[in-house]
């Protein structure tokens, strides 16, 4: 199996200097976060810092999108990918609880040109 730390991913179709050898198929990652589900927690992310950002969704945020990621280059890895071309993110729910994030793209093999 390949190493997920080593696996890049790219949001383009190709990768300049390398060429894809093989495409090894869709791949996946999600992830569900909860805002800590407390009164607290809500009532404190509730209190917007500077210029109305709500500080605590956007870390839940930023830490989903981060689960997500590491998760499809474990499943690109598993595939014997060193690489993931094309992709995404997507936020499936979000709520002033929780947020679901999946990061999709397609699994490929690359050798330098």
């Amino acid at each position: 199996m390949v190493d997920p730390n080593v696996v890049l991913v790219v949001t383009t179709e190709s990768v300049p200097g390398y060429r894809i050898v093989a495409m090894l198929g869709e791949v996946f990652g999600s992830t569900s976060r909860s805002n800590h589900g407390s009164v607290s927690a809500l009532s404190s992310s509730l209190k917007p810092v500077s210029r109305g950002e709500l500080v605590h969704f956007t870390k839940t945020n930023d830490e989903a999108h981060g689960e997500a990621l590491a998760r499809l280059r474990e499943a690109a890895a598993l595939k014997g990918a060193n690489a993931v071309v094309a992709m995404r993110y997507e936020i499936y729910a979000i709520s002033e609880l929780s947020v679901t994030v999946s990061a999709y793209g397609t699994a490929v093999a690359l050798a330098k040109e």
